[in-house]
C-alpha cells in the first residue's frame, strides 16, 4: 500500500482504508509490526484482536498519524480537510441509517419487501417432488 496514495488518485485509499476493515489492519499491523514481533503477536492473532472498538480506534489513530505524515504544510492542511469531511460524511451516513432504522414504517416496509419476494418466487420452476412420475424425463 503506497500512502501517498492519500494525496493522490482523487482519495482513494482513504475511501478504501475507511470502508476495507481488512486493508486496515492489515496496513495497521505493518505499522506495528516490530512491536508485535518483538511480542510473538502474528498477523493471524493481530487481525483477530481488531474488532469493534479497537478497529475504530485503530482507524482514528492511523488517520490522524498520516496527517503528520506529510512533510508538506500544505499537504497536510489538505489530508486534514480531506479526513474532517470524510468523516462528516460518515457521520452523516449512520445518522441517516439510524433514523432509516428507526422508522416506524420499517416493520411494514420489511413485509411488503417479503410479500414481493413471495409473490415473484410463485413464477419459479416447480421442484421435481412435485411433478408427476409418469411426465419426468428418464435418467
Amino acid at each position: 500500500v503506497n500512502l501517498l496514495e492519500l494525496v493522490e488518485n482523487d482519495g482513494n485509499l482513504l475511501t478504501r482504508l475507511v470502508t476495507d476493515p481488512v486493508l486496515l489492519c492489515d496496513v495497521v499491523y505493518c505499522i506495528c509490526k516490530p512491536e508485535a514481533d518483538g511480542k510473538g503477536i502474528t498477523d493471524e492473532e493481530f487481525g483477530r484482536s481488531m474488532a469493534g472498538d479497537a478497529i475504530d480506534h485503530a482507524t482514528h489513530a492511523l488517520l490522524d498519524e498520516l496527517t503528520d505524515f506529510f512533510p508538506s504544510p500544505r499537504d497536510r492542511a489538505n489530508i486534514t480537510k480531506v479526513l474532517r469531511a470524510t468523516q462528516r460524511v460518515m457521520e452523516r451516513t449512520r445518522d441517516l441509517i439510524d433514523e432509516r432504522l428507526s422508522d416506524q414504517n420499517l416493520d411494514r416496509i420489511i413485509e411488503s419487501a417479503l410479500a414481493s419476494v413471495r409473490t415473484s418466487s410463485g413464477s419459479a420452476p416447480e421442484s421435481s417432488a412435485s411433478i408427476p412420475a409418469d411426465s419426468r424425463s428418464p435418467n
